[in-house]
């Protein structure tokens, strides 16, 4: 803690000084004297004021016994019922042309209880029944050319089996009627020739003659062998060719006729997909139940996204309304992040349904949530999870998107010292109560909680049962001895990352707070100046603004010790920004400052200077009283003198050094 200046003065001998002057500075003298006992007689009987006050019986204080007794450890949330077996009406309507779905004309109102088979939603089916008519037209052109189809493969049968037993077996008989002819001839041929070749030998027939017959024998044998070539042809290569040439016409016939038989079975599924469709715009209850409308909102917020009215686009396989179960009713809660870890899966729960004359229901965790919930644009830092409680034996009375209140037991602890929640109180991460023990005697103590629910805290460690403790405790802090907070240490996170915390214009500070930290950085000479001061005894320190350097900083910086080049500070030219004008009470953090201006030179020996390794003690306020005291009285009694005349001058003391 650094010391101010302790003011001497030095008496310069004045020759003829008289006794009005005397006088004058007896009456100043009294007057001071007067001043400082009056602030004292203030001072005591303020102080014997709130004594009595703190003395007094306390009629506003809320105290209750601490006691023991059965505890429970709940979780409580709000919800939503629902069924856990819904049927879902689904719009099975897919969508044609380009569209994005299929328009609702007429849906039944939410809430009408309804029966199986009854009509509950009826979809718009005009572009169905056009695109109806248009199909059947195409269904009929593919059945005429399924039959003409079925006509050909028809005709390739028939002329194979023409070829067969018509064609071919006249073609064969006509060539085995020439080879018969043809054998014939030869026989004949070759009986002449015989009989011409014995009357030549006899000398009755002439040469000529024999050479005749001979080339008869060859012609007939000519003509029988042409034959049974042809037959040879007509049995082994013409048939061939016939039936292969048949039976390729036969399997073309039929390819068309399968092309247009899947053609026209394409095109009658597609009529019967038409039917179907129509059919489905309107749809009936499978079962039994009250109606719900699958409205669904945004996540985020504002207007719904859909709402199941007349003319509302559906698109296919969306959800339009819902049949709940009411004999299988569940809560489906949102818990935040901070107690999902505490809730598992079959924990007891309590519900209340404040619709239905605040009914109370038992039911038990069947659902926690792995992963949380998505988060709307105005709540997307808070987490929440889905969890499920499952009501056992749910009554008719409840319905589906009732609010319910849901009370998960975690704990529930037969015998526990507890208090009422408002008895506890939180300070610098630990907790306290004030515990009466008499009418004007308290005491602060520490407690250890266990398990807190909304209205009673279970407490481990501080408090015995049967002693009182203050509930109103916030409103009475004045009365609690609590311990100071400390500031946590960073200075060694400079060291560790390689870097500094603060650094100025030349480099990293030594560790000292900024221009607006309310005193002054450490410079590199290790020096450390008064608040908001900047180098003493006019000699130049180095270093940036952030250094020690003359009028760095900002409002806070009007404090002691403003010193220039030269060390002293004229009147009004602090250096310290807008309300470091000298005048007492200047500076916003209440540090006192000087009146009038008036230069106080620092010893030379005045203990100020630092190492970098050490940081400056702040003073507190009651130091910071009393050197403000000191610091008015000197004044005073300076003013004295000079107005006296006696020629007194304010030098600088020979003060020891630092405390």
């Amino acid at each position: 803690m650094q010391r101010l200046p302790r003011l001497s003065y030095r008496h310069r001998l004045s020759q003829g000084c008289g006794c009005p002057r005397r006088r004058s500075g007896g009456l100043l003298t009294s007057l001071l004297v007067l001043l400082v006992m009056a602030g004292a007689l203030t001072g005591s009987g303020l102080w014997y004021w709130q004594k009595s006050r703190a003395n007094a019986i306390r009629t506003d204080l809320i105290v209750e016994a601490a006691r023991r007794g059965p505890f429970d450890h709940i979780v409580l949330e709000q919800g939503e019922l629902e069924s856990t077996s819904n049927v879902d009406i689904m719009c099975r309507v897919r969508s044609r042309g380009g569209s994005s779905g299929t328009a609702l004309l007429w849906v039944i109102d939410e809430g009408t209880a309804v029966e199986a088979g009854e009509k509950l939603v009826e979809l718009d089916s005009s572009a169905l029944e056009m695109s109806l008519k248009e199909k059947r037209v195409v269904v009929i052109g593919a059945e005429a050319n399924v039959a003409a189809a079925e006509a050909l493969v028809e005709q390739a049968k028939i002329a194979r089996q023409e070829y067969l037993e018509g064609l071919y077996d006249t073609d064969e008989k006509l060539i085995l009627s020439e080879m018969a002819i043809a054998e014939q001839s030869l026989r004949k041929a070759q009986l002449a020739l015989n009989s011409s070749e014995r009357l030549v030998a006899k000398g009755l027939v002439k040469a000529l003659q024999l050479e005749a017959d001979q080339f008869a024998v060859a012609n007939a044998r000519n003509q029988l062998e042409g034959a049974q070539n042809r037959l040879r042809v007509l049995q082994n290569l013409t048939r061939q060719k016939m039936l292969v040439q048949f039976d390729s016409a036969i399997d073309s016939a039929e390819a068309q006729l399968a092309a247009a038989l899947g053609s026209l079975e394409e095109e009658q599924a597609e009529l019967r997909d038409i039917q179907e469709q129509i059919d489905l715009c309107v749809i009936t209850a499978p079962a039994a139940g009250v109606v719900i409308h699958a409205n669904q909102y945004s996540s985020r917020g504002g207007n719904a996204e859909f709402v199941v009215e007349p003319g509302a686009i559906i698109r296919e396989r969306q959800t339009i309304l819902r049949l709940p179960d009411p004999k299988r009713m569940q809560v489906r809660a949102k818990v935040n992040e901070s107690r999902i870890t505490l809730i598992s899966q079959g924990m007891p729960a309590k519900i209340r349904v404040d619709a239905v004359n605040n009914m109370e229901l038992i039911g038990r965790v069947a659902k926690v949530n792995r992963y949380a919930e998505p988060g709307s644009w105005y709540s997307s830092s808070v987490k929440q999870y889905a969890t499920t409680i499952e009501i056992i034996d749910p009554p008719d009375t409840i319905r589906t998107g009732m609010t319910a209140e849901v009370q998960i037991f975690v704990e529930q602890i037969p015998d526990a010292l507890q208090v009422p929640i408002q008895a506890v109180y939180e300070h610098g991460g630990q907790t306290y109560s004030l515990v009466r023990l008499g009418d004007r005697e308290f005491e602060t103590r520490e407690v250890t909680l266990g398990a807190t629910n909304d209205s009673h805290a279970s407490i481990l460690a501080g408090i015995a049962e049967g002693e009182k403790v203050v509930l109103n405790v916030r409103q009475n802090l004045s009365l609690m001895d609590l311990p100071e907070i400390e500031r946590e240490d960073n200075t060694s996170l400079a060291g560790e990352t390689g870097g500094s915390l603060i650094e100025g214009e030349d480099g990293p500070s030594a560790g000292g707070l900024g221009p607006q930290g309310g005193r002054a950085a450490i410079g590199e000479s290790g020096e450390l100046g008064p608040r908001g001061a900047g180098p003493r005894d006019g000699a130049p320190r180095e270093g940036g603004p952030r250094q020690g350097g003359p009028g760095d900083g900002g409002p806070r910086q009007g404090g002691l010790g403003e010193g220039g080049p030269g060390g002293r500070r004229p009147p009004g030219s602090g250096p310290g920004g807008p309300d470091a004008r000298g005048d007492l009470g200047a500076s916003p953090r209440g540090e006192p400052g000087l009146r009038d201006g008036a230069a106080i030179e620092s010893s030379e020996g005045e203990a100020s200077a630092t190492t970098s390794d050490s940081a400056p003690a702040a003073l507190t306020r009651s130091e910071r009283i009393e050197a403000l005291r000191a610091s008015i009285q000197e004044r005073i009694a300076a003013q004295a003198s000079t107005d006296s005349g006696r020629g007194i001058e304010p030098v600088i003391g020979s003060s020891s050094g630092a405390e």
